[in-house]
């Protein structure tokens, strides 16, 4: 049986339909639809493919249109807007069922020289004192409707491991900002493009949390809908998304049934790899009836 990893390896080797064309699978998380962070992830990879040059991306600008069904593969359409001397840009459309659900413009830029500063990492455990999240959710699986139990508590491609883990069913009030650390499970192969896409996949998870805090809300809390509206991702330095990263995330707003998340990506070093943006739908559940 393959590992939750190679799974998410074999999710972001996208079948190539036609010219600038590709088609992706899906994996189910639990949240009843595709994972936002997948369809980054593939959206970067299908538009890397059709760069030339040696070059990786240095930021993308996405955004959510419709909810993904899980059951029907998604297809990638890649534009290329301009192959300049030194940055390359494309526009990828993600379709399912004749209509547009995803859209990501990216941008890649070869390798330069120029001045270099950085905030600093803020202080926290290391990965060694904290638990896995995924040990957490195991242990409050018979809180989860028994429809997703086997879905919450499988394998993950990733380690993820809170600072400050917020109870998903007894939340209390806390601050917009949480630190978190996470790291592939296992070995990832030397291609750039793989850490990349695997840190935009990481990126899109648990950022928009960090809104519902001060709320003690939470994604799973039944009077509140969640879903991201956009994403944004600069990458600054190369990272190894197989050896560990601190993921610090606040969000400075929430207003108008909209919130606002923000993160840096730093490795063990302190070294800032990547800074991310999120806006995200977050308002009180309709009522049936």
């Amino acid at each position: 049986m393959a590992s939750a990893l190679e799974e998410l390896l074999e999710l972001l080797d996208l079948e190539p339909l036609e010219h600038n064309i590709y088609r992706g699978k899906n994996r189910d998380i639990g949240s009843g639809r595709v994972f936002g962070g997948q369809v980054l992830a593939q959206a970067l990879v299908a538009a890397r493919r059709t760069v030339e040059e040696e070059r990786e991306a240095h930021s993308l600008h996405a955004y959510f249109i419709l909810p993904g069904d899980l059951k029907a593969p998604i297809v990638y359409f890649v534009d290329r807007l301009r192959d300049g001397g030194s940055f390359t840009t494309r526009r990828v459309t993600a379709i399912q069922h004749g209509r547009a659900i995803f859209n990501l413009s990216a941008s890649f830029h070869s390798a330069q020289q120029g001045p270099e500063h950085q905030m600093e990492a803020p202080p926290a455990p290391r990965p060694a004192e904290l638990t896995p999240e995924l040990e957490r959710i195991r242990a409050q699986a018979q809180r989860f409707p028994p429809h997703l139990r086997e879905t919450l508590t499988q394998e993950r491609p990733i380690d993820f491991r809170n600072v400050d883990p917020v109870d998903l069913f007894e939340p209390e009030a806390a601050p917009p900002s949480r630190l978190m650390w996470f790291r592939a499970r296992g070995k990832l192969p030397d291609d750039p493009e793989i850490h990349q896409a695997v840190l935009a996949y990481a990126s899109d998870y648990g950022l928009l949390s960090t809104v519902l805090q001060p709320h003690a809300l939470t994604v799973r809390s039944p009077e509140i809908q969640v879903a991201s509206l956009d994403h944004a991702l600069w990458f600054h330095r190369p990272a190894r998304v197989d050896e560990w990263l601190l993921y610090a995330m606040e969000a400075p707003a929430a207003c108008g049934a909209r919130g606002f998340a923000r993160g840096s990506v730093f490795d063990q070093e302190g070294r800032l790899l990547a800074s991310v943006a999120q806006e995200g739908l977050v308002r009180f559940a309709r009522r049936k009836g």
